[in-house]
Order: C-alpha cells, then structure tokens, then sequence
C-alpha cells in the first residue's frame, strides 16, 4: 500500500469531475487500499479519489471512534435525503480550517462495493454528512464553495501564502544542499 499525495484548495485539480467506474479489478482495489491508507494517515474520517488526483467515482470514509468502521462507495448516488443537520466541517484538501455547513440529515445511499456488487444502506449523523461532503468532491464541489464570498477569498490569500512559504522553503534547502561542507 502506499500513502498518495492530497491536492490542496485551490489547486484547480479539485474542479474536475470524476467519471463512473466501469472495471471492477485489482487496480481499483489497490486504490481503495492505498486511499484508506491515505485517509487514516492523514488522519481524516473520508476521502474521495478526486482529492488524490484519481478522477473516478469513488470515496471512503470512516466515522468509527473507537474502532474502524470502514465504506467504501464506488460510483455512489444519494436516493433519498431528509430534513437539515448543521454540521462543523474540515477537509482534507482544505487544512486547519473548519466551517458549519447545511446537509441532509439522512441520505439513503446506492453504491457498488470494490467488487462490483451494487449496496444501499440508510446513514445518518455524521456519516451522511461525510458521505455527502466527499460526494461533493466527486462532483468538483468544495465544502467551501458553501462559504460567504469574504470567507472563501481569505482562504484563498491564506493558500497562497502558504504555497508561496512552501516554495521559499524548498529553495532555501535545495541552496543548503549545495553549499559544500567543510
């Protein structure tokens, strides 16, 4: 298994919208393996594949607090959605930053599972609120596009100066590396 690199808002990467899955085999499911891997090394509760620059219909998530509970939904759709939870979100794609956003508060979802057999099943709580975030991803939707215009633009100037510490960063050490030592 290996841990897969998260794209991070605003990389543009993040709007695209996944395709349906069409071959159930042993590459998806070293995806699946190596997105859960991913997800709880992060840590984080659900990732979609488009996070991880993979534009196909698939997420995982586990809410489980004690002890895992994983999902795995390929090509998933939501049959059914309910009243209205508010709920405090993060993302993995977004770091260090949290928002309250309106959802469904219970979704009946469909899905395949990595075998290519089709599954529903009722979630509510935070689980429907996961399932329904990373279903936004599959789709090029952020939980920030949820966000007021003036919330949205300092999350982008607090990216960009990020990204651009990031880059001083790496200059700095690639010029420490090239300075012989004596």
């Amino acid at each position: 298994m290996a841990r897969l690199p998260i794209l991070e808002y605003p990389d543009p990467r993040l709007r695209i919208r996944a395709e349906p899955v069409t071959k159930f085999d042993t590459e998806l499911k070293t995806l699946v393996a190596d997105m859960f891997e991913t997800m709880y090394a992060a840590p984080g509760i659900g990732l979609a594949a488009t996070q991880v620059n993979v534009h196909r219909r698939l997420l995982v998530c586990d809410i489980g607090v004690e002890s895992k509970q994983p999902y795995c939904l390929i090509n998933p759709e939501i049959i059914r959605a309910e009243g209205t939870t508010n709920a405090e979100e993060g993302c993995l794609s977004v770091p260090e930053y949290y928002d309250f956003i309106d959802r469904a508060a219970v979704i009946r979802v469909r899905a395949f599972d990595p075998d290519g057999k089709p599954f529903e099943f009722d979630a509510e709580g935070m689980l429907a609120v996961c399932i329904q975030h990373e279903m936004d991803h599959l789709d090029g939707k952020l939980f920030v596009d949820y966000l007021s215009e003036m919330k949205r633009e300092r999350l982008k100037k607090k990216a960009a100066k990020k990204a651009k510490r990031a880059a001083t960063d790496a200059a700095d050490a690639r010029a420490r590396k090239s300075v012989p030592v004596i």
